[in-house]
């Protein structure tokens, strides 16, 4: 296929297909769209309508708060149809994601004030996304929490599921930040079968689902203490809202890069640990779709490095032995040059 744009290549994912016991865990490739994570769709699909709508005009300015992976999608998009991005982006930012952004002109605005290094600044970086754009001309805030066409960006991912898997979807276990991934693809998945279960993964320390908020590292999901859940998440297409630890979300991103091959960001370690809990508690089977939002490209210096994990008490050998267990690989399957930073915690 010889496309013309860009943004062509966003969608038409692959899906890679992992036996566990009798269910199928089908991960959806997202990592594969041009900016490197599904928010592609989401950010490309929110520009379309802000200039149908008139809200953008040709030559304005897109101004958004990002952890990254939106940020980068909108970048693309802004590259295509000529107009200029201003990032606001804070400290928990990979610094991998800021350079891409960087790298595809966008202009980046970082946060000011004293921050825990596992604390989420999205209040301020909201704050100050909406002054700057009140304060340049032909420019706009996207807004995503609140954006209508954030879920809508969605609808071509589960039209391309079904394609794939011929409608045959039993559950479908994804992480919930600004509800946009989670509202489309759960909404779209119940229109086509009502009886697919739903699972919502959280970061434990965010609020989504009403749960004490604390700090927490996994970026780009969950929403903050101090933030409120935002407008476009429908609760209603969710069955099940689940926590998972930044432990169990990064060893399981670990976990996949050395026993599997496949680079996954920690929110999708978060979901896959999820995922194949439940299956090996029998709460879901069949075909469970996850998708992977993103590459662990992004996190080489924070994920998959040891001494970063090391110095945040973030290892836990224990998740190897569950995933292990859960995918039936014989034990012992667990290396000592696995976790080579456990001496130095």
């Amino acid at each position: 296929m010889i496309l013309d744009r860009v943004t062509d290549l966003i969608g038409n994912t692959p899906i890679l297909r992992l036996p566990v016991g009798n269910a199928a865990l089908l991960l959806k490739m997202e990592k594969n769209n041009p900016g490197g994570s599904t928010k592609d769709r989401m950010a490309h699909n929110m520009v379309l309508a802000a200039i149908k709508s008139g809200r953008l005009k040709p030559g304005g300015v897109i101004v958004e708060s990002s952890s990254g992976n939106t940020g980068i999608g909108l970048a693309i998009t802004a590259v295509e149809l000529g107009l200029r991005f201003i990032a606001v982006v804070d400290h928990h930012a990979a610094p991998d994601k800021i350079a891409v952004m960087r790298a595809l002109g966008a202009e980046i605005r970082m946060v000011e004030g004293s921050y825990r290094d596992d604390e989420v600044a999205v209040v301020e970086r909201q704050r100050l996304a909406a002054e700057i754009a009140a304060s340049i001309p032909g420019a706009i805030f996207m807004n995503q929490s609140d954006n209508a066409a954030n879920a809508g960006g969605y609808s071509a991912l589960v039209r391309e599921v079904i394609e794939e898997t011929g409608g045959a979807i039993d559950a479908y276990v994804g992480c919930v930040g600004t509800g946009g991934s989670m509202t489309g693809i759960g909404r779209g998945l119940k229109a086509h079968r009502s009886g697919t279960m739903i699972v919502a993964v959280e970061p434990a320390g965010s609020i989504v689902f009403g749960r004490p908020g604390h700090p927490y590292y996994q970026s780009g999901t969950g929403t903050p203490a101090g933030d409120t859940v935002g407008l476009v998440l429908d609760y209603s297409c969710i069955d099940l809202g689940l926590q998972v630890t930044d432990a169990q979300a990064f060893e399981t991103a670990r976990y996949f890069a050395r026993r599997i091959g496949l680079l996954v960001g920690g929110s999708t370690g978060g979901v896959l640990y999820t995922a194949l809990r439940l299956i090996h508690e029998g709460t879901i089977g069949g075909n469970v779709l996850v998708s992977v939002a993103d590459g662990g490209e992004k996190y080489l210096g924070t994920i998959f490095n040891d001494d970063w994990m090391a110095a945040r008490r973030l290892n836990d050998p224990t998740v190897w032995i569950d995933l292990d267990r859960w995918l039936g690989r014989a034990a012992p399957a667990i290396a000592a040059s696995d976790f080579p930073y456990l001496s130095a915690a």
